[in-house]
């Protein structure tokens, strides 16, 4: 068994590429059926799909690598040669050093930021849901859960970041003077535009509006920030209104277009509009970046103004690495350990065999009246026989170099302690 992770992110492809191989949350458990069907016998797997990457990773044979990118390059609809320069597939302590910085922040956009450790945990829950999480792929997510949490606790990789959330204010904020003039509509209702509005909100903006395609959750979270709640289907109709819009659905297409927003503009006399997008697909097209008075940011471009330098921080990743290093070598120690159980369990049963057999012939001997202390030898000598006689027949049939590394095994495992 192997454990390995495929799959592309913000560093490898680019976001239209990474828009293609978005999974919404409905969609995990009859992929991680189709994944499963795909490969050979029965391999564990999860998915993983953020605005920032799609990672796949399997507890399978490592002869699985490859028809598991097939599966993954057949749902973005490419083939393999188009995907392989985009993707990464990851390997053994390598794969499981990936997840431990991934649930860490160590792999993010936002060096830090705790919203990837959230969708780790919904992402294991929903392949445990789906039958397809076992042994090996819990015991990988649970270590890295325990890693991110210490990495979090006894450093500070977090504390001198700022979110994709804290700069969209500051973007906007140089746009428009006065935050607290302007009138800012969130696309979506899930724990990004939760975070963006929480930020948004801190500056008391004139008005709050949530669209959403589920009117009772918009509804919800309007409620918290007192904003007003909107049904999708008015969006278009209503974008004019807005000086500020963000969005983030699961949306596979679309739900700004061009001539939307051209016919907003037009009903706002051209007053400029700061939009940010952070779906992944996208949620606005992205004609839309050309027009005149519009400024819209990507997750991608957000990201670049982000700041992560500083002495300090460099410190603070240098030591998480260290910590993501010793949960690497725990649990590769645990996989090597985990790797030798069905010989453990199968000496265990010869040597029960061994034992049953020479009991029922001693049995049999006593039944006949024979001295006690002669079936005890014979017992033992049995016993004895047994254990030896295919390590000696070994040592007799090899010759050379092979015969000098068997006999040096041998010493150790039954002459310990002997010189």
């Amino acid at each position: 068994m192997s454990v390995f992770a495929l799959g592309l992110n913000h560093q490898s492809a680019p976001l239209d590429l990474r828009g293609r191989f978005a999974f919404t949350l409905e969609q995990l458990a009859p992929s991680l059926a189709g994944l499963r069907d795909k490969l050979a016998g029965t391999p564990e797997a999860a998915i993983l799909s953020t605005c920032n990457r799609t990672e796949v990773y399997v507890a399978a044979p490592q002869a699985q690598v490859q028809p598991a990118l097939d599966w993954l390059a057949s749902h973005g609809g490419i083939g393999r040669d188009a995907l392989s320069p985009h993707a990464y597939i990851l390997q053994g302590s390598a794969a499981a050093r990936h997840a431990f910085r991934v649930a860490s922040g160590l792999d993010s956009m936002v060096l830090g930021e705790p919203q990837i450790l959230g969708q780790m945990k919904q992402a294991v829950r929903e392949a445990d849901a789906a039958g397809a999480l076992g042994t090996t792929l819990h015991q990988l997510f649970q270590r890295s859960f325990a890693v991110a949490k210490e990495v979090r606790t006894s450093t500070e990789i977090g504390a001198h970041s700022i979110s994709m959330a804290a700069a969209a204010v500051r973007l906007a904020s140089q746009l428009f003077e006065d935050l607290a003039q302007t009138r800012v509509l969130f696309v979506g209702a899930g724990e990004m535009i939760e975070l963006v509005a929480t930020h948004f909100a801190a500056r008391t903006p004139r008005h709050m509006a949530v669209a959403n395609r589920t009117l009772e959750r918009g509804e919800k979270l309007a409620a918290h920030f007192g904003a007003e709640a909107m049904r999708l289907t008015d969006l278009t109709e209503r974008l004019h209104e807005f000086d500020i819009v963000v969005s983030c659905t699961a949306s596979s297409l679309p739900l700004i277009g061009k001539g939307a927003v051209e016919r907003a503009l037009k009903r706002r006399k051209h007053r400029p509009v700061f939009m940010v997008d952070l779906a992944v697909p996208r949620d606005i097209e992205p004609e839309v970046a050309a027009l005149s008075d519009v400024y819209l940011y990507t997750v991608d471009e957000l990201a670049t103004q982000v700041q992560t330098a500083g002495e300090k921080r460099q410190a603070a990743v240098a030591q998480a690495e260290a910590i993501v290093e010793t949960g690497v070598q725990s649990f590769m120690h645990w996989l090597d350990q985990r790797h030798t159980v069905p010989l453990i369990q199968a000496l265990h049963a010869q040597a029960d065999d061994w034992r049953a057999h020479e009991l029922a012939r001693a049995r049999k001997l006593l039944a006949k009246g024979a001295d006690v202390e002669e079936v005890m030898d014979a017992l033992s000598r049995g016993l004895t026989q047994k254990l030896l006689h295919g390590t000696l027949a070994e040592l007799g049939s090899a010759d050379g170099e092979q015969r000098l590394h068997l006999a040096q095994t041998v010493s150790r495992l039954f002459l310990r302690g002997k010189h």
